[in-house]
């Protein structure tokens, strides 16, 4: 899901602008809590906020690590924040434009 056309991201970033991190990586990391908790609000909300505490090699490094584990698209990071996209598989949420 990582292919997303310039028109949908875009489109994500507005929409995302208001959102507020729903999920905080701390100095502990990507820990079994944190993916647990990324993997039921991407499955929830389908877009969300990730705040990142660290060095800026360590956050992306998280941020590698995040696309890979959970197959979601980074629609923008700036900074600490990261806002990630995944559809839904069955049901989506949003309809993204082409």
């Amino acid at each position: 899901m990582n292919n997303l056309t310039r028109s949908q991201t875009r489109f994500l970033r507005g929409l995302a602008h208001g959102l507020k991190p729903v999920v905080t990586v701390g100095n502990n990391g990507l820990t079994e809590g944190v993916m647990a908790e990324l993997e039921l609000a991407l499955n929830t909300h389908e877009l969300v906020k990730l705040k990142l505490r660290g060095d800026r090699e360590q956050r992306n490094g998280w941020i590698d690590s995040v696309r890979d584990s959970t197959g979601a698209a980074v629609v923008q990071q700036i900074g600490q924040v990261c806002c990630l996209y995944r559809p839904h598989p069955e049901k989506p949420q949003l309809a993204l434009p082409r």
